[in-house]
């Protein structure tokens, strides 16, 4: 289509991504910050302040030690963490040997886990001490050859500066049979071999992401493709040397860790971290340290505003929020009520993106901004929207349709999956599932799903992952999962059961057997019983009819 949107494309922003060190991976970001600012603070996690010289240092001790174990270009690593600065010393530790992230949802329970280690290949795992239980139980069926494991309270200051979160309550224990994260990062020795990458063939990211059937697939993004996103995130919030970033999103999940840890490297600014949100710690860091931009989620802001002591903290430094509507829809009051707490500052929709974009393919003009739409393409950015049932011809603006995109950061294709690559990737065009629709001003507009997905709290839940796990209950004979409203989390799932004619269960029973087995998100809030599922004369399952 044409390319509407650039009519609205703010008059103070590039069209084109600035690359400060040349169109090199991210991780040489790392590197080039370190030599020109070596003392600069990279990161800032409780109060504990990491420099960009200890934070390279530490990822090419992370690095080296996986070469003297055997890691080579190519070969995945896991990273089974919560936020923490283990997280991104082990990121661009493993990315600097020319190996590839594979990031662990620590919402993971063991079956979740075990598919990944297996489906990724994944031979070296790196997780949090009290994440190891989960790994201790899966280990019987995986092939991991080594297991890295730190604790939270390794990089937290003798006196934290933000109030703590539960599980750094956690002490560090010897622990047999692992290796210590910091044994690692505090081993004196060579410096890691210089890997020659292939900016545009070279995987660096496998984000695993859900689809139409089966069980989740591992997004194969190349270092082009973080490089690019990076950097086309920094032009669009105008992040620099003097940005501190709160980060506070999982950087496990992709706009996390672009949004946060990348771009905040490679604009050469300061982040600060925090294992997960708190409405006062929040307000704490931004007070604190003047935190000047944050990437949020609505409810994340409404807490803060709705919290009984926020009129005691100066929000004046935040000047920009990117944020997503997850669970609450960011409206223009809401915006205006946000503007007024922290003495003027823009909360905005973040973007519109997923998994095979490496996400962050739209951003929202400042000086017009339309609540509702999810904002104008960004740099080098293709769309168009295509009829629902005939993907080949292309509709005209106004019109609803599948979105279709294309650009410089799009997936290789799913790792040992061609016949779903094939469904999604055609000719460099990424076939989303999503349905959307341009206004002659070339806003997006995103309507809905063409693949049943549910949102629950920002995380996507892909029905036939979770009939997957839920036909393992004994007795169960059939499943269908389905997303429904709700106030809080916008969608939860509700479960159908067809229960084998001698076995019987309760709502109950099988909710608790599903904390038990998969992360809480994706766990069933409502379970109905029904003797048959409606289906399609060739048995495919009609999760529309249980719907309607």
């Amino acid at each position: 289509m044409e390319k509407l949107w650039l009519k609205n494309w703010p008059a103070d922003t590039p069209t084109e991504p600035r690359y400060d060190f040349g169109q090199t991976p991210v991780h040489e970001y790392l590197r080039q910050r370190a030599k020109q600012n070596p003392d600069k603070i990279a990161m800032v996690f409780y109060g504990r302040e990491i420099s960009y010289r200890e934070l390279d240092q530490a990822s090419d001790r992370f690095a080296s030690h996986l070469h003297k174990n055997g890691v080579k270009k190519g070969d995945r690593v896991g990273i089974f963490m919560v936020n923490c600065p283990q997280y991104a010393i082990a990121h661009f530790g493993v990315q600097k040997l020319g190996a590839i992230v594979c990031p662990c949802s620590p919402l993971f329970k063991e079956m979740e886990l075990e598919y990944e280690i297996n489906d990724a290949g994944i031979e070296i795992l790196v997780c949090l001490d009290i994440l190891l239980p989960v790994v201790q139980k899966v280990m019987g069926g995986v092939k991991l050859r080594q297991v890295i494991v730190g604790n939270l309270n390794d990089y937290l200051p003798e006196n934290p500066t933000i109030p703590l979160v539960d599980m750094m309550a956690y002490k560090k224990q010897a622990i047999p049979g692992v290796v210590d994260f910091m044994d690692v990062v505090n081993a004196e020795g060579d410096a890691p071999p210089r890997v020659d990458i292939d900016l545009d063939q070279d995987i660096a990211l496998f984000q695993y992401t859900g689809g139409t059937t089966g069980m989740p697939k591992g997004c194969m993004l190349s270092h082009k493709a973080a490089l690019f996103k990076t950097a086309c995130v920094c032009l669009a919030t105008g992040m620099d040397t003097q940005t501190v970033n709160l980060v506070n999103m999982p950087i496990f999940h992709i706009a996390g860790m672009v949004a946060g840890m990348n771009s905040t490297l490679f604009a050469g600014g300061t982040q600060v971290l925090m294992t997960m949100f708190d409405p006062k710690a929040t307000m704490e860091a931004i007070s604190r340290y003047k935190v000047n931009f944050w990437y949020s989620a609505v409810p994340m802001n409404v807490a803060v505003m709705k919290h009984p002591e926020v009129a005691a903290y100066d929000l004046g430094s935040l000047k920009l929020c990117l944020t997503s509507s997850f669970g609450i829809q960011l409206t223009e009051e809401i915006s205006a009520q946000w503007r007024a707490a922290s003495k003027g500052g823009l909360l905005l929709e973040g973007a519109y993106g997923l998994s095979e974009t490496h996400t962050a393919d739209t951003f929202m003009p400042r000086q017009k901004v339309k609540y509702g739409t999810c904002g104008i393409p960004g740099p080098q950015q293709e769309f168009k929207i295509v009829d629902l049932t005939d993907p080949d011809k292309e509709l005209p603006v106004g019109e609803q349709g599948e979105i279709v995109l294309r650009n410089p950061a799009c997936f290789k294709g799913y790792w040992n999956r061609p016949e779903e690559t094939a469904g999604t990737l055609r000719d460099g065009w990424v076939y989303t599932g999503d349905i959307g629709k341009f206004d002659d001003d070339g806003y997006l507009y995103l309507l809905g799903r063409k693949k049943e997905m549910i949102k629950v709290s920002g995380f996507s839940v892909f029905p036939e992952e979770v009939e997957l796990l839920l036909n393992r209950y004994p007795g169960v004979a059939q499943t269908a999962v389905i997303g429904v409203p709700d106030d809080q989390k916008g969608e939860v799932v509700k479960a159908f059961v067809v229960m084998q004619p001698d076995k019987s269960a309760t709502e109950q029973e099988i909710i608790a057997w599903a904390k038990e087995k998969m992360s809480t998100y994706k766990v069933p809030k409502y379970v109905e019983f029904r003797a048959s599922l409606p289906t399609l004369g060739t048995g495919k399952l009609l999760r529309r009819a249980l719907k309607e």
